[in-house]
């Protein structure tokens, strides 16, 4: 009889857009170029730069609370392109967010 083989799956699935958390949503972003963030989503800070507006849950105002993801992703903060998806940062980030709810 031929036995099944055993398929080790990850501890930690791959992050996807399906398991995304939006963790980065929480993180204050400096607009540091130009991308064409709409003017509704940008925010000063006590210094005076300019950042991504956060609304009083904490979350970034151009996030989509029912899909969880990004309402200008196409025009999206130089910072929010370089973070990605299932990076080492990502991860962190993911990490803290088990106990951000309790």
């Amino acid at each position: 009889m031929k036995q099944i083989p055993v398929t080790q799956l990850p501890v930690e699935p791959a992050v996807s857009c399906s398991n995304c958390a939006a963790c980065c949503c929480q993180l204050e972003v400096m607009l540091i170029t130009d991308t064409g963030v709409p003017q509704r989503f940008i925010d000063t800070d006590d210094w005076g730069g300019e950042v991504m507006l956060r609304l009083d849950d904490g979350w970034c105002a151009a996030l989509d609370r029912d899909s969880m993801r990004c309402t200008i992703y196409e025009v999206r903060p130089l910072i929010c392109r370089e973070f990605e998806t299932g990076s080492p940062e990502c991860l962190d980030e993911r990490k803290g967010m088990g106990t951000i709810y309790r």
